[in-house]
């Protein structure tokens, strides 16, 4: 890790002793915070969020260049058993002759190379540099990063598949001597994973493409990138089901429900309860998490346990934000607090599986806005989700009904 996101976190780290000593000393003193106590903390949380959101760019940045150096180095090395001779140094040149039409294809060998579309080279070019594709997902998963917990599997083709899925356990019993053993048979049914289809279609002047002074791989990547993530990650996580992917809190279960007349905010007893009430298998998951969303974490970050020690905790030498020790994911799809509302849920987010079919589209036209002078690009991902182990290994939250 560099010292300035070591730095960053420094800094972010003081900010919450700042703003736990503001609570604290409300606390001590039997009462609310103030008006101008309430606007500093307010502005203390957002501090820290954009601290946070500045560490994990600079994070993914850094493996990003990292990842594009080894590649660089991985093609140069390999600079004699290339029949073209061309240099590691040409790849983004090459990239920026696809994008604008001059070429088709890159002629490299399948180590170093991302089949992007699925169809012939005329479909706007069958291959582009590893890099690229890495930077695709990356933007992907920064806009639905519940991709970065939950098991994905991927084929070749979008054939339905289906997967047996237990529903209930079988318990056992103390059975007397010479009795007939209680037959407990465990509750089976079955979930079909398909292959919904997600798009998005922009467009880039041609001064843009022939501009050598941008970074149009990073451009491309991330408007394609955010723009299917967005979609897609409000499927995983709220979709219905029906014509679309079953998100994970529609497939959890009701963990604990929420106290009236607080219009939804769990307490810290509420989360200590959701928390146990996913049994230790689940809980003791390396991809156990909590998922709400940041206006959520806002109000949690005051809780308190019984013991008098907050419950949240800022993450720290790369580790991401903790409450009772277990990660934080924060997501914009979850719904806000309310009444009734399902607004946090734990578990293990393995059990939650994505099933990407064909890998990732990626495509250009010169045609299609020919008039006005620009390059049409469209992205291309065909996914579904669904929560196949709904006996309890995800639980939620939800607001008390008045």
């Amino acid at each position: 890790m560099s010292d300035f996101i070591a730095k960053l976190q420094e800094k972010r780290a003081n900010i919450w002793e700042q703003g736990k000593a503001l609570l604290d000393a409300a606390e001590k003193e039997g009462r609310e915070l103030t008006a101008e106590e309430a606007d500093s903390f307010r502005k203390m949380n957002e501090d820290m969020d954009a601290l946070g959101s500045q560490v994990t760019m600079l994070a993914e940045r850094a493996k990003a260049d990292e990842d594009m150096r080894a590649a660089f180095e991985t093609i140069a090395s390999r600079k004699e058993e290339r029949p073209d001779g061309r240099e590691g140094d040409d790849v983004a040149s090459e990239f920026r002759k696809l994008a604008s039409g001059e070429s088709r294809g890159f002629n490299m060998s399948a180590a170093e190379l991302r089949d992007l579309t699925k169809g012939t080279a005329s479909s706007g070019g069958a291959t582009v540099p590893t890099g690229f594709y890495g930077q695709l997902w990356a933007h992907l998963i920064e806009t639905a990063q519940l991709m970065n917990y939950v098991t994905v599997i991927t084929t070749d083709g979008g054939n339905p598949i289906v997967f047996p899925t237990t529903t209930a356990n079988s318990s056992a019993a103390l059975i007397a001597e010479n009795t007939t053993i209680t037959e407990s048979d465990p509750a089976f049914t079955s979930r079909t994973l398909s292959s919904y289809k997600y798009a998005v279609a922009f467009q880039a002047p041609t001064e843009l493409l022939d501009d050598t002074g941008v970074d149009l791989e990073g451009y491309l990547a991330m408007q394609a990138g955010r723009a299917v993530g967005n979609t897609l990650g409000a499927h995983l996580m709220t979709g219905t089901g029906t014509s679309q992917p079953s998100g994970l809190i529609t497939g959890a279960s009701l963990g604990v429900t929420g106290g009236t007349g607080v219009a939804g905010v769990p307490t810290a007893d509420n989360l200590i309860d959701l928390y146990y009430s996913v049994i230790a298998p689940y809980r003791a998951s390396s991809k156990a998490a909590w998922v709400m969303k940041d206006s959520t974490v806002a109000a949690v970050r005051k809780l308190k346990d019984t013991t008098n020690q907050y419950i949240w905790t800022p993450g720290l030498s790369g580790a991401p934000d903790s409450i009772l020790g277990k990660p934080l994911i924060t997501d914009p799809n979850v719904a806000s607090t309310a009444v009734s509302a399902k607004s946090v849920a734990f578990g293990d987010l393995s059990a939650y599986y994505v099933r990407v079919a064909g890998g990732m589209r990626f495509e250009r036209s010169t045609d299609f806005a020919f008039g006005s002078d620009q390059i049409t690009f469209r992205c291309i991902l065909r996914a579904d989700g669904v929560l196949l182990d709904q006996t309890g290994a995800v639980k939620y939250y939800a607001g008390g009904a008045s």
